[in-house]
Parts: C-alpha cells; structure tokens; sequence
C-alpha cells in the first residue's frame, strides 16, 4: 500500500508541473515560433505589393533562425501576455518602418547619416540610410550592431539589405537594445524610442496613431488587449 501512496503522490506532482507549465500565464505556454505563425506572418507581406524588394526577401524562417542564433530572450518578457505584446509591438514596428515587409532600404538615399564618431567612423563612399526591418540608420548604430553580432556592418552596411538573417540580426540588436527596456511602459514607449523626435509629442500624430492600429490589430490576432499608453 506504501508503494501505491507513492505512485499516486508522484502522479500527482508531474502532473500539477504539466498543469504549471501549459497554464496561459506561464511563460512556458508557447515559444515565439509557435505565436508567430506561418498565417501570422505571412499576414503581413500580403499586405505588400508583390513587386516590393522585401516580398521575397524578409522570411519567417530568417525571422526565426536571428531569433533562436542571437536572440533568445526575445518574446519571452514573463507573463504570457507581455510576451504576446511584446511580439505584436514589434511586428507593428517592423511593418511601420518596412511598409508591411516592402522596403529593405530606405527609399531616400540623399542621407548618408554619417555622424563624427572615433568609436565608429564612417567608411569611405558607404552611406548608413535605412535598412532592415527597423531601418538601422546612422553610423553609430551600424557600427554597435556589428560589433554586437560579430560583423563589420561599417564597412559594409549592404549586407543588412542584402542577407535577411543578418538583417533581422540588426531589428532584433537594436530592439533589445534601445526598446525593450521600455516596453513595459507600453507601446507608446516603443515608438519614442524607434522615432521620438520625428514623430513624438505632437510632430506627426498621424503617423503615431498609424503604429498604435497596427499594434492593436496584431494584439486582436495574438488573442491578448493591447494595454495602456499607446500614443507618445
């Protein structure tokens, strides 16, 4: 009988630990890839005309290869939901900047954001316009992103707009580097921190308002509310 009383007691914690683990607000409910779907993702480039450079060229598959190689942590914030959040903000960022995965470059080219820098001097004829999911722009932040993933993106800042891993690499780098400290403060806080002082504090309230809808529709498909502080 002793020996039954065991079998019955370790049931019974394996399965209160399956019960913890699956529960909707543990953090092992569902892996990113498992919340960004092949629907989810493809959802987006159909919005893109299908001669957009970035129709072909951005991939759920380079998506996922930057994340799992460089970026775990991404999407996994705590609850279930703030990880959801996290992944809609971010996807409402991406398809902000990239027009739905459209754009792999900035389409003015006229900048070359070349800013002073000892630490990362500009290299000679390379220009640090938009480019990636997030259009990495300036020298400075090529130069952080490279050093950060191993690559001399000063040199050649092509191959953000070239190579999609790397390309996500950089959104990713440049995500959990300057936003994700301020995501919990919503995704209003996101969008200071990607474009602030363009678009901030009253400057384009429109185009604010135009990353709060798609961050709100991505919420909707990702089954979790959007929380407070959607404007900036």
């Amino acid at each position: 009988m002793a020996s039954l009383s065991i079998k019955k007691s370790l049931f019974s914690i394996l399965l209160a630990c399956i019960v913890f683990a699956t529960g909707p607000g543990n953090v092992m409910a569902q892996s990113v890839d498992s919340i960004v779907t092949p629907q989810f993702f493809d959802g987006i480039k159909n919005n893109a005309a299908a001669t957009c450079a970035g129709k072909s060229f951005y991939t759920r598959d380079a998506f996922l290869s930057a994340l799992s190689s460089s970026f775990p942590n991404f999407g996994q914030l705590g609850s279930a939901d703030d990880n959801k959040r996290e992944i809609a903000a971010f996807f409402a960022q991406v398809s902000h900047e990239t027009g739905s995965f459209c754009y792999t470059e900035e389409n003015d080219k006229s900048n070359t954001y070349c800013q002073s820098s000892t630490e990362y001097p500009c290299a000679a004829g390379k220009s640090y316009y938009g480019r990636g999911p997030l259009q990495l722009s300036w020298n400075t932040n090529y130069g952080a992103a490279g050093k950060a993933l191993g690559l001399d993106l000063l040199n050649n800042p092509e191959t953000v707009s070239t190579d999609p891993v790397v390309s996500f690499k950089t959104a990713l780098w440049y995500w959990m580097t300057a936003v994700r400290p301020v995501v919990g403060q919503g995704f209003g806080a996101t969008t200071r921190a990607i474009n602030g002082p363009v678009e901030c504090d009253g400057k384009k309230p429109d185009l604010v308002q135009a990353r709060a809808n798609l961050y709100t529709s991505y919420c909707t498909q990702l089954g979790v509310s959007p929380g407070t502080n959607l404007q900036c």
